[in-house]
């Protein structure tokens, strides 16, 4: 453990508009919660010389005064130098989508998770971070399933992400998915809104799962039926999703009686089998903002990667 001595921390622009616990639990990795919001609490952590809440927002050039607490001395790593290595390979085979000062945005391969967590100790966010020491700012704008393939999102500057935030709330973007699924979905009606609320839980082993239940939150997607598939036994589609819950789009469709084609937990395995795909077949593959910085509308086109398979013909009339 080493034990540091009073800091004095200049916010950047990038740090800007971040709670106090959360700026400090990022900075003084390792030290126990409790103990940052105890410092806080008792005053001993200061901004502008002025005691602070720990819901305080802090501005670019605000001066936080950190007392002297012991922060955990890094340790070498055994698998340090394969994790740099694994990060630069996943970066390097991204494609990317869209890239300035502002915002990064890439086209995940289906099977990468956006983030680490149990079992996976090297996600996209996490390799880029990795293999981009210079960005000393970048965050998940909105999150992939992690065999959803298609546009994601990253903001290398604070006030872009909590820009884009507010679009999401406010419904201001328009995000549409490709898939393949089960059935026929009602011979070609053109477009049909799905408004089933969803309810997210826990199995016994921790994984979440979402389901409708009618005190669950609202949540509306758009369907457009675009044609048949696999000789009239699934149809493609198009996901317009009007709202942004945990697995929205492949819940409501399995609600509505159509799952989508390799979904491994709201899907059809008897169905799958007879056809045998690949992967989950739902792909992000339009995005329509206006740029944080610029004002000007951005649209984003993701093309259909290798394994996302239909009928050859309706792909090219599609695409």
């Amino acid at each position: 453990m080493t034990e540091l001595a009073v800091q004095l921390v200049t916010i950047s622009p990038e740090e800007e508009g971040q709670r106090l616990d959360n700026f400090l639990l990022k900075w003084a990795k390792g030290v126990p919660k409790s103990h940052i919001y105890r410092i806080i609490r008792s005053g001993e952590v200061r901004i502008n010389k002025k005691r602070a809440l720990v819901t305080s927002r802090i501005l670019s050039g605000d001066i936080i005064r950190i007392p002297p607490i012991r922060i955990a001395t890094p340790e070498i790593v055994p698998n340090a130098h394969k994790n740099t290595l694994n990060a630069i390979k996943i970066d390097k085979n991204l494609s990317i989508l869209h890239e300035d000062d502002h915002l990064l945005i890439v086209d995940k391969p289906s099977g990468l998770a956006v983030h680490g967590g149990s079992g996976i100790s090297l996600g996209l966010i996490e390799a880029l971070r990795e293999s981009r020491p210079e960005l000393k700012f970048l965050e998940l704008v909105h999150r992939l399933d992690r065999d959803t393939s298609g546009i994601l999102m990253l903001a290398k500057k604070r006030l872009c992400l909590t820009t884009l935030h507010e679009d999401i709330r406010e419904g201001r973007m328009d995000k549409r998915y490709l898939f393949v699924a089960h059935g026929d979905f009602d011979g070609g009606l053109g477009h049909v809104s799905l408004k089933y609320p969803l309810y997210k839980y826990l199995l016994p082993n921790g994984e979440r799962r979402v389901k409708v239940e009618d005190f669950g939150q609202a949540s509306l997607t758009t369907i457009k039926w675009l044609g048949s598939s696999f000789q009239g036994r699934c149809f493609v589609g198009e996901a317009q999703l009007k709202t942004g819950r945990t697995h929205q789009i492949r819940v409501h469709l399995q609600h509505h009686g159509y799952p989508i084609l390799g979904d491994d937990k709201y899907g059809d395995r008897l169905l799958d089998k007879a056809i045998g795909p690949k992967r989950l077949m739902l792909h992000a593959h339009r995005l329509v903002i206006t740029h944080p910085q610029t004002k000007e509308r951005l649209t984003i086109v993701c093309p259909t990667p290798v394994g996302f398979d239909f009928d050859r013909t309706l792909k090219q009339e599609l695409l």
